[in-house]
C-alpha cells in the first residue's frame, strides 16, 4: 500500500500563498497517478490537480487554473501544491491521493485511491 503524509496547511489572508506537501512511500514503480483533492465545509470533495507519474503533465480544475501549481520531486517522492492568490472559496480540507487507476487526465480514481490524512487550508 502507498502511504501519504500531507503538510503545509494553515491560515492565510486573501491573496496570500501556501505550499502543501505530500510525501509518498510504498509504491515501487511509476504506474501511478497522484492528485490533490479538497472538501470545502459542508460540500462534497472536489478535484484540484492531478498528474500521471509516468511523464504526465499536471491537470487543474478550472477553479484553480493559473493560481495553483502541482509539482513533483521524484528524488524525494514528494508532490507539492503551490497555491497563490488564495481566495476564501479555497478554504477546505485538502488531501492528496495516489492510485494505479486513473482518469485520462491523471486524477486518481477516488474509489481506488490511497489517501493522506488531510491538511486544513483557511483563507480569510
Amino acid at each position: 500500500d502507498v502511504q501519504l503524509v500531507e503538510s503545509g496547511g494553515g491560515s492565510v489572508q486573501v491573496g496570500g500563498s501556501l505550499r502543501l506537501s505530500c510525501s509518498a512511500a510504498g509504491y515501487s514503480d511509476a504506474s501511478y497517478c497522484m492528485g490533490w483533492f479538497r472538501q470545502p465545509p459542508g460540500q462534497a470533495r472536489e478535484r484540484v490537480a492531478g498528474i500521471l507519474l509516468m511523464g504526465g503533465r499536471p491537470y487543474y480544475d478550472d477553479s484553480v487554473k493559473g493560481r495553483f501549481t502541482l509539482s513533483m520531486d521524484n528524488a524525494q517522492n514528494t508532490m507539492y501544491l503551490q497555491m497563490d492568490s488564495l481566495r476564501p472559496q479555497d478554504t477546505a480540507q485538502y488531501q492528496c491521493a495516489a492510485a494505479r487507476d486513473c482518469t485520462a487526465s491523471g486524477y486518481p480514481i477516488t474509489a481506488r485511491a490511497e489517501w493522506g490524512q488531510g491538511t486544513q487550508v483557511t483563507v480569510s
